[in-house]
């Protein structure tokens, strides 16, 4: 079994990997630094979005190119990490969520073009991805009794929220965020559950509450506090994670069904 796992911010490496080796993968849609390894006899190919030193900003990642070079490698599914600002005011920073559900209407890449692979007309495998939840339910299973056998606080639903980057939100776009049902946001995921779930990878998604959108909370947080629970996200995704791997027995299904005109 092949994993694939991406990372976000605080999270350039993946610590447990054994017979690690960094590649540069060059695809259609540019080059991708990956990094090779083992998790016991699980073969995992690790990408880090922002790249080392956070070289990139949300805005900057090229998601194409990192679904294609981690797709390309043969995984079976993806587990993907991102650091939240929670949007639900009852949820506890330091919890991590497991989502269920998607809030990214716009669908839309930072560049301004659609969310897909579909980009030619007439193409072979061109359609519609229809699903209920965009996430692998057995995945998100296995995540969330991961979580409550290594004591760490875990939201077993919430509804991820896809925002624009690299400002943060105003009070305002958070609330009518918070009025459509969004339990937290972060800048980077949505072109990544998209673009899996069309390629027929199953995909989960974890996010690590680092602070309270604006405007949740009377009272601001100060910037250290986001930035000291955003380090503190690393050993917890890493654990979790690494534990949710080893409950996988076999690999899950895809997610949904994908409609294809020319199937």
């Amino acid at each position: 079994m092949r994993v694939g796992i991406i990372t976000g911010s605080g999270s350039y490496q993946w610590p447990s990997l054994t017979a690690a080796t960094s590649t540069s993968v060059s695809t259609r849609f540019g080059n991708v630094e990956l990094t090779d390894g083992k998790l016991g006899d699980v073969k995992v190919v690790h990408l880090s979005r922002h790249g080392a030193g956070h070289a990139r900003l949300s805005h900057q990642v090229a998601h194409h190119a990192n679904l294609t070079a981690i797709i390309d490698r043969g995984v079976d599914f993806v587990i993907s990490v991102t650091v939240c600002g929670a949007v639900d005011p009852a949820a506890d920073l330091g919890s991590l969520v497991v989502f269920d559900d998607l809030y990214f209407p716009s669908n839309r890449m930072p560049d301004g073009t659609a969310c897909t692979w579909h980009d030619t007309p007439a193409a072979p495998g061109r359609g519609h991805w229809i699903f209920d939840s965009p996430f692998s339910e057995p995945l998100r299973h296995h995540a969330i009794a991961a979580a409550r056998a290594l004591d760490v606080p875990v939201i077993g639903r919430g509804c991820y929220g896809h925002v624009d980057g690299p400002r943060f939100n105003s009070r305002s776009e958070i609330a009518a965020l918070a009025r459509d049902g969004v339990t937290a946001v972060s800048q980077t995921a949505g072109p990544e559950i998209v673009l899996a779930g069309e390629a027929e990878v199953p995909i989960l998604l974890l996010g690590y509450l680092t602070d309270y959108a604006n405007g949740v909370r009377a009272t601001p947080e100060p910037v250290e506090a986001l930035i000291a629970r955003m380090h503190a996200s690393t050993d917890v995704f890493a654990r979790v994670v690494d534990a949710t791997i080893r409950r996988v027995q076999e690999p899950p299904p895809p997610v949904g069904t994908n409609y294809r005109f020319d199937a």
